[in-house]
């Protein structure tokens, strides 16, 4: 395990002149913490406690050690790692210190200068090494996200790794083209001229990341910003430290250059001095509150910003829809990596006339779900105690003010000790006057609403602050069409639930309170650069009609005007006026 921060190791091994050593002990080692204990003993010895409990003994300053001009200050805390399935302390980290954040903006601000001027095809290539790397420790990987999050392992392979190295297969594929200059249309009126587009990266781009993907949603937004010719710099959650030590590895091991791309561990201290260092762009997935507080920072120092925050999204299940397909796609899309998803459906409302039936069907294959983090075991752990916390005052506000527990159990009998485990849980009975219809929940609860028309149900689906993703199920196309282009939400799924996430070709991003920007696909690529705008003229001329002098000029670009914007342009007159502007423009002032 790496349990000291990269910049750590880079200072520290730059002064001792053992950075390309470091390089090839790291090889091969996404959370083996043995590669460093040699070279890195004169600063902070590492020692194995027991079964696999990791720690990092950290001398009393590290003044002495001076990296490029950062001092060392000395470090008393360390993020504790526990895993919230088994309650064991698997690993303490030792957070990025705040006083090397200014270092850690000056390499990522060089390594821009000669990252950025790779050709694109050669960028892609340490990609693909990042792929083929990631592919190979696949297995290795999934346990990593597994322990650290307490999903299943499934869950880790099917919704963290997969659609990562997908996205890498995705800009392999396309980002050449969407990067490359293009030539766009000129209009007539600027005859003579050439239109193109160039794509420029925008420096160093801040990633922060949350914990319920935290793989995919550091990585996604990460290998964009690269592509696109960017230096990144990566903050992961502090509640899965794991994860954000095996990306870091992982780009180390695929041979990235050198600040290209760095990682900065800790809370939310060290989010907040990240953000106010004025990075080019800013990149942050998480809640809304924390959104509002990075997208005010960005405002004061006008910094652009994708913001991808929550979400409270409907399932609406209309009578002639397939039961069978739809209870099933309602289990997945609630209780997948327990509910701690930001499309996850959080309501569902059901046609009256086959809702008793639903809901039957729903509870009966809810109590037949298995519950723990072995290979057969359908729903893993919570990920966040916190977060715990807020789906028990959900589902107590709930059921105070009379909602149905048609399967789960209340809060004050779920069995939590060191384990973070919620029985998943249906409701019924329930309004939108409850915290649970109302906020997000983020959690393994799913409440079961009947409506009667479909003017009420895009009502209901539509009174929330949240605009993610919503489904609509039935086997009228028509129908579908009709409801979905009436939800006020990112996307809209049509029998099925969450999977245009996994289609890179479609945008992501939310409406209302859910966020702001939208990436994946080509438009993931064109966020991380500026858009500049390029017309050629070939210099011949020594004018234009539209420079000095004007003497003289009105009456024919009023008349080129009208010719030509006419119901029926005049064609004759509109060439004949055109050259009389330009003998005008050659002509000399009296």
């Amino acid at each position: 395990m790496n349990l000291i921060s990269i910049d750590y190791i880079i200072q520290a091994a730059a002064s001792l002149s053992l950075y390309k050593s470091v390089q090839e002990k790291r090889s091969g080692a996404l959370i083996n913490p043995s590669w460093h204990i040699k070279k890195w003993n004169r600063v902070a010895p590492i020692m194995s406690l027991g079964k696999g409990v990791l720690t990092a003994l950290q001398p009393r300053s590290f003044a002495a050690f001076q990296g490029r001009g950062v001092v060392m200050e000395e470090i008393h805390d360390k993020l504790e790692v526990f895993s919230p399935a088994t309650g064991e302390k698997i690993a303490e980290i030792v957070p990025t210190p705040l006083k090397s954040i200014p270092h850690i903006y000056k390499k990522s601000r060089h390594a821009f200068q000669s990252w950025s001027n790779l050709p694109i095809k050669e960028r892609l290539h340490y990609l693909k090494r990042l792929r083929l790397l990631m592919v190979e420790k696949m297995d290795e990987i999934a346990e990593v996200v597994s322990k650290d999050t307490g999903k299943v392992k499934i869950e880790a392979l099917v919704a963290d790794i997969m659609p990562t190295i997908d996205a890498i297969k995705h800009i392999e594929k396309h980002a050449v083209k969407a990067l490359s200059g293009r030539k766009v249309t000129t209009p007539l009126m600027l005859i003579g001229k050439k239109s193109y587009i160039h794509y420029m990266p925008r420096g160093t781009i801040l990633v922060i990341s949350p914990w319920n993907y935290p793989l995919q949603l550091s990585m996604v937004p990460i290998l964009n910003a690269l592509a696109a010719g960017n230096t990144v710099i990566a903050k992961p959650s502090e509640v899965t430290p794991l994860v954000g030590v095996c990306i870091e590895n992982l780009f180390i091991e695929a041979g990235f250059p050198e600040g290209t791309i760095q990682f900065a561990h800790g809370g939310k201290e060290l989010g907040a001095a990240l953000t106010e260092q004025k990075p080019d762009y800013i990149f942050f997935t998480g809640s809304v509150r924390t959104g509002k507080v990075i997208g005010e920072v960005a405002a004061r120092h006008l910094i652009p910003t994708t913001l991808e925050l929550g979400g409270k999204d409907p399932m609406i299940v209309l009578r002639d829809a397939n039961l069978e397909r739809a209870v099933n796609g309602a289990l997945w899309g609630a209780f997948t990596n327990s509910g701690q998803v930001c499309m996850s459906v959080e309501r569902v409302y059901v046609e009256r006339p086959v809702y008793k039936e639903f809901l039957m069907l729903l509870k009966e294959k809810t109590k037949s779900m298995r519950q723990g983090v072995q290979s057969n075991d359908d729903i893993g752990s919570m990920t966040f105690p916190a977060q715990v916390d807020i789906v028990a005052g959900h589902l107590e506000d709930a059921l105070d003010k009379g909602a149905v527990l048609e399967a789960g159990t209340p809060p004050k009998e779920w069995k939590m000790g060191q384990t973070h485990f919620i029985p998943p849980t249906i409701l019924s009975n329930v309004d939108h006057s409850m915290k649970i219809m109302k906020e997000e929940t983020f959690g393994p609860v799913l409440p079961v609403i009947p409506f009667d028309t479909e003017e009420e149900v895009i009502a209901l689906a539509n009174e929330s602050e949240y605009g993610l993703n919503s489904s609509v199920w039935t086997m009228d196309r028509e129908k579908a069409s009709r409801i979905a282009s009436r939800l006020v939400t990112g996307a809209v799924t049509i029998n099925d639930v969450l999977i245009t996430v996994a289609n890179h070709h479609l945008p992501f991003g939310g409406a209302k309170q859910s966020g702001v920007g939208r990436y994946h696909g080509e438009h993931g690529l064109k966020i991380f650069c500026h858009e500049k705008a390029i017309m050629i003229d070939n210099g011949k001329n020594n004018t234009e009609i539209q420079w000095y002098p004007y003497e003289g000029k009105y009456t024919s670009f009023l008349s080129l005007f009208q010719n030509y914007f006419s119901a029926k342009p005049n064609w004759i007159r509109f060439g004949k006026e055109y050259l009389r502007l330009i003998k005008l423009s050659k002509g000399n002032r009296k």
